[in-house]
């Protein structure tokens, strides 16, 4: 009886939060799935993501997002990791003041956050500025509007996200599991990549999602550093549904960015590695 009665209290206090979740997520992401496959007279169609993908623009947008998303997100986790890693090993006092400094910058708006790069990489940016001045530029050079000005807008917008996942994983894993696997005759960097890494591999595999994820589907930083010469998916589809008037194709372009971030994630929970000592 205090079991079924644990159930049904359990189930309610979880009700509120599945109802919001289908009304508010689940239903617009089903509504726009419809509408990408509506035909002309009402029906199920191909159509739109035929036009969609023959489109030489669309293709050429996607590859660019997606090696940008590539670039990205290799990089939080190479940088991400020694991080995360090295801030598991602190004391809670040094931790503190750590994790405050990786926390305070999504504390900041990214359209503030975005807007500080142009002083950095503007025509009379500081780097510009440095590099004239010390003579090894003639002229400033264009960092501005360029695929590597977004690259380093997003690095410095999710890379945040990606220490505090993986510092979430490594708390979890004990000292003691450690420190057998070095008694054992493990080095250090064994250990790491054959122990830590594999305990530590869903929060890889959240902040992996999130960063990529959000390097795919971030608007305002690629529309900032980007401007319109530099269109990635989401610029594209802004441009398409409010410029051009053109939903139909805006709709198809959030399906395949949605699908293409369930692709990678399922994709990465199959090559999940196993713990060895």
């Amino acid at each position: 009886m205090n079991r079924f009665h644990f159930k049904n209290t359990f189930i309610l206090l979880l009700l509120p939060g599945i109802i919001f979740l289908i009304i508010f997520f689940l239903s617009p992401l089903i509504f726009v799935l419809m509408e990408s496959f509506k035909g002309a007279e009402g029906g199920i169609s191909f159509i739109r993501y035929r036009e969609v993908l023959s489109d030489p623009q669309f293709r050429f947008v996607f590859i660019r997002t997606l090696k940008m998303a590539l670039i990205v997100t290799p990089i939080a986790v190479l940088v991400g990791y020694p991080s995360a890693y090295f801030i598991t090993k602190l004391s809670s006092a040094k931790k503190s003041i750590l994790m405050s400094l990786v926390i305070l910058p999504l504390m900041t708006s990214p359209v503030a956050r975005t807007y500080a790069w142009i002083v950095i990489l503007g025509k009379y940016g500081i780097i510009n500025q440095s590099l004239t001045s010390l003579g090894i530029l003639r002229e400033p050079a264009r960092l501005m509007y360029t695929e590597g000005a977004i690259i380093v807008g997003l690095l410095q917008l999710f890379l945040p996200i990606m220490i505090l996942t993986l510092v979430s994983a490594m708390e979890n894993v004990q000292d003691e599991v450690e420190e057998a696997a070095l008694s054992l005759g493990s080095g250090k960097a064994g250990c790491f990549f054959r122990v830590i890494v594999p305990l530590s591999f869903d929060g890889l595999i959240l902040g992996v999602t999130l960063v990529f994820t959000g390097s795919i589907t971030a608007y305002v930083t690629p529309a900032i550093l980007g401007g319109a010469k530099v269109l990635t998916l989401s610029t594209l589809m802004r441009q398409e549904a409010l410029v051009l008037m053109n939903w139909e194709g805006a709709t198809v372009i959030a399906v395949i960015m949605i699908l293409t971030t369930l692709v990678l994630y399922n994709g990465l929970r199959l090559f999940k590695p196993r713990t060895l000592v």
